[in-house]
């Protein structure tokens, strides 16, 4: 059986004083782990779509603004090397939201966290990268 991976989102926002909000998963592969909200594109919803329902549904943030920064497609291998999970995520980015930021959907957590406080926490694999690559392209403080 051909298996494809898993399209889906993250997004950066940035509250305009040098952090971005985290959410910490509450299930799935990433279970307790410290990560942008995002999540899986559904049928018939556009990338653009998945990002700012996801974000909402994680968070309760409203993106005024989103930018496309890139993708990412991280896999997740099982103790012998075989691949558990595949997923292929457009990555955006933005500055402007409203609405005020609570921990919704499958999100454990939220919180509005600074480049220093990430080294304490437990985190996605290049998440900091993926994060300071967001905020060179909008030129947003982090």
């Amino acid at each position: 059986m051909k298996r494809y991976p898993q399209t889906g989102v993250s997004i950066a926002v940035f509250d305009g004083s040098g952090r971005v909000a985290l959410v910490k998963r509450g299930k799935g592969h990433y279970r307790g782990l410290w990560s942008l909200p995002g999540g899986a594109q559904e049928w018939g919803e556009t990338i653009e779509e998945a990002a700012r329902r996801e974000l909402e549904e994680e968070t309760g943030l409203a993106a005024a603004n989103l930018n496309h920064t890139g993708f990412i497609d991280p896999m997740l291998r099982g103790e012998d090397g075989s691949i558990d999970a595949h997923y292929l995520l457009a990555v955006f980015a933005c500055t402007g939201f409203s609405e005020t930021l609570c921990a919704g959907d499958d999100a454990a957590d939220v919180n509005w966290v600074s480049r220093a406080e990430i080294a304490g926490l437990q985190t996605t694999p290049q998440l900091v990268e993926v994060i300071e690559k967001a905020a060179r392209i909008i030129q947003a403080t982090f």
